[in-house]
């Protein structure tokens, strides 16, 4: 056995180094160098195993490493969503809380026929004040001078298009 692991360490070194690196690139933004070295060095240990026993043997190998890499990236999203490694401070668990101030889609809506003042000149996007209230807002494509009335015609999610008076 020690025989056997011997003759075929640099197979067993490059198989081994390139799923750690796989999984790793599974953990980073963007598909980088560890991605790459991981893909070469299974394509390398793939060759030698080609070169040292055959085909069978290697498409063996490929099969043994995706069902392996299949267990072990899926061990390792598991454990970061819930296990110890969501506890590290290698995973973001901070939250983006709503802003306070941001309008809800209903609060959009009670909007709807408020007349304003252009506070900047609108081309067709400025910002215009409805009862002291200072909102981004947009033209339905019209130039408006700075000072005009406006009146909001509808919403669009977040957005706001107004209309001169």
């Amino acid at each position: 056995m020690l025989a056997f692991i011997a003759d075929n360490l640099v197979i067993l070194v490059c198989v081994l180094a390139g799923m750690a690196l796989v999984t790793l690139e599974v953990f980073l933004p963007g598909f980088g160098l560890p991605g790459i070295s991981g893909i070469v060095l299974l394509l390398l240990a793939m060759g030698l195993t080609a070169a040292r026993y055959g085909g069978v043997a290697a498409l063996g190998l490929f099969f043994a490493v995706a069902a392996i890499l299949a267990i072990v990236v899926s061990a390792s999203l598991k454990s970061a969503a819930r296990g110890g490694l969501s506890r590290s401070r290698f995973v973001l668990s901070d939250v983006n809380a709503p802003d306070e101030d941001a309008l809800s889609a209903e609060d959009m809506q009670a909007l709807l026929g408020r007349q304003g003042k252009a506070l900047t000149v609108l081309r067709p996007v400025g910002i215009a004040d409805f009862d002291g209230v200072r909102l981004n807002v947009v033209t339905e494509g019209d130039y408006l001078s700075q000072d005009e009335a406006v009146v909001i015609v509808r919403t669009e999610g977040s957005r706001i298009v107004v209309r001169k008076v």
